[in-house]
């Protein structure tokens, strides 16, 4: 399953690289590095679930509201949002 959400990724960081504007890059190369982390984790307690990734990124993203101002938290959002449902369409 984790192999799905990385090729999800993958996919999602290509279409990404090749169409997106700099708000879309930057939330894209934020969002790379959280989720790598993630799927460490989940390769680690064995639990490679949807329910398992989103719970986590929901932790990982909480945090991020911490550090991200409004407008860039948006966007990091918005493109969790869009990977996710890559995610999803690939498993």
């Amino acid at each position: 399953m984790l192999e799905h959400y990385e090729q999800a990724l993958e996919q999602w960081i290509a279409s990404v690289v090749s169409h997106g504007d700099d708000d879309a890059l930057f939330a894209c190369g934020y969002l790379q590095g959280h989720v790598a982390v993630v799927l460490s984790q989940l390769e680690t307690l064995g639990d490679s679930s949807v329910d398992a990734l989103v719970q986590k990124m929901t932790d990982c993203l909480a945090l991020a509201r911490q550090e991200l101002n409004d407008t860039d938290y948006a966007l990091v959002e918005q493109a969790w949002a869009q990977l996710q449902g890559n995610i999803i369409t690939h498993v």
